[in-house]
C-alpha cells in the first residue's frame, strides 16, 4: 500500500524481485571487421537488460549513469542465442547497481552455454520531470545476495574515491597540459 508521506520509505525487495533475462539470437548484421559479434551489440544488450531489471527494482524510469565495469571473457559468434540475466545488487537512496551475466550456446548444438561477458552498471531513478526519485531499498535475502551487495559496495567506494581524485588533480593542475 503507497504512503501518504513522500518522504516515508519505500518497502524493501528481494535481489530476486526484479530479475530479469533477455534472450537474442547473434546474426550477420551484429558482426564486427573480425566476424564476431561486435562488443558493442554486447554492450548495448547488457543495458538493455539491466535497464528493464533497474525500471522493474524501482518501479519506473531508471536511466544509465555510469557502467562500472565490463569484462569480454570470449568471442561470441554469429548464431549464438546470447541471454543477459540482470539483477539489482545494491541500493542507494535513489540510485541502484545492477549486476548482468551473459552466456552464449550455439542455436543448433544441445551443449551447456558459455560465460562470455559480465558488467556492472549503475542507475538512477526519475519521476517524470528526470528529477532523481527514491528506489526500494533492497533487502539481501541468501549469502550471494550479501556477497554481492558487499562488493557493490566496494564498487561504490572506488568510484567515489576515483571522481575525488581526479576532482583534486584539476583543482591542484587547472591547466594541466596533459587533459583535464
Amino acid at each position: 500500500m503507497p504512503s501518504d508521506t513522500p518522504d516515508a520509505p519505500l518497502p524493501g525487495k528481494p535481489n530476486s524481485a526484479a530479475a530479469t533475462t533477455l534472450s537474442q539470437i547473434m546474426t550477420g548484421s551484429d558482426t564486427n571487421l573480425y566476424g564476431t559479434v561486435h562488443g558493442g551489440v554486447i554492450m548495448k544488450f547488457v543495458d538493455d537488460v539491466a535497464a528493464a531489471c533497474a525500471g522493474r527494482h524501482s518501479g519506473g524510469t531508471a536511466l544509465t549513469v555510469f557502467m562500472d565495469e565490463m569484462l569480454f571473457l570470449v568471442p561470441v559468434k554469429v548464431g549464438d542465442l546470447v541471454h543477459a540475466s540482470a539483477q539489482v545488487n545494491w541500493t542507494g537512496r535513489t540510485s541502484m547497481e545492477v549486476g548482468v551475466r551473459v552466456v552464449a550456446e550455439r542455436w543448433n548444438e544441445s551443449v551447456p552455454a558459455t560465460h562470455v561477458a559480465s558488467a556492472y552498471l549503475v542507475f538512477v531513478a526519475v519521476d517524470a520531470e528526470n528529477r532523481p526519485r527514491p528506489v526500494p531499498r533492497l533487502t539481501p535475502v541468501t549469502a550471494d545476495d550479501r556477497r554481492r551487495w558487499a562488493e557493490a559496495e566496494i564498487r561504490r567506494q572506488h568510484r567515489l574515491a576515483r571522481r575525488e581524485a581526479i576532482r583534486q588533480h584539476r583543482t591542484d593542475n587547472p591547466r594541466n597540459p596533459n587533459g583535464g
